[in-house]
């Protein structure tokens, strides 16, 4: 079977009645865990950006901790599926300031992580990606914005 295009998918659901748009989300959330979780933000954490991003902050937080540091494979494995769970919540999210914020948390996390990632061309390189990745988006926001999380760029370029 061969998916439609947007449009026509949308001309389709313009047809619908209310009920029968609400059994299509309720089916597309038990169909995919990505779905069930693109609608959780949509429905509830949509309207508080600030606490969406502290949230995944925490989240972070935890999956750092729980990092295995025996070996550099075993962070580097780690430290992509942070960076893949990140940019999907990002891609919920579609908002520059979000991207920024989080992209520069997770700079951050590495940067202190011990062991030192600089003992990992790999992980330097993931690093840097990610730092080009926030300037990048941070110079599409607000100037007043831009400072701020400029200043905090900054910061991490030096002390590379």
């Amino acid at each position: 079977m061969k998916a439609v295009t947007v449009k026509k998918i949308k001309d389709e659901l313009n047809h619908r009645s209310h009920h029968e748009l609400m059994d299509l989300c309720l089916k597309l959330s038990r169909f995919k865990k990505e779905n069930k979780e693109l609608l959780t933000y949509l429905l509830f954490e949509a309207q508080n950006e600030e606490l969406y991003i502290q949230s995944i902050k925490e989240y972070v937080d935890e999956l750092f901790d729980e990092i295995n540091t025996k070996s550099f494979f075993y962070i580097r494995k780690s430290i992509r599926k942070i960076l893949r769970l990140i940019k999907k919540y990002i891609r919920y999210s579609k908002k520059k300031e979000t991207e920024a914020e989080l992209l520069l948390y997770f700079c951050r996390k590495l940067k202190d992580f011990s062991p030192s990632i600089s003992h990992s061309p790999r992980l330097v390189n993931v690093y840097q990606t990610q730092l080009r990745l926030a300037k990048k988006a941070i110079s599409t926001l607000h100037e007043d914005l831009q400072y701020d999380y400029e200043m905090e760029l900054n910061e991490l370029f030096l002390d590379e």
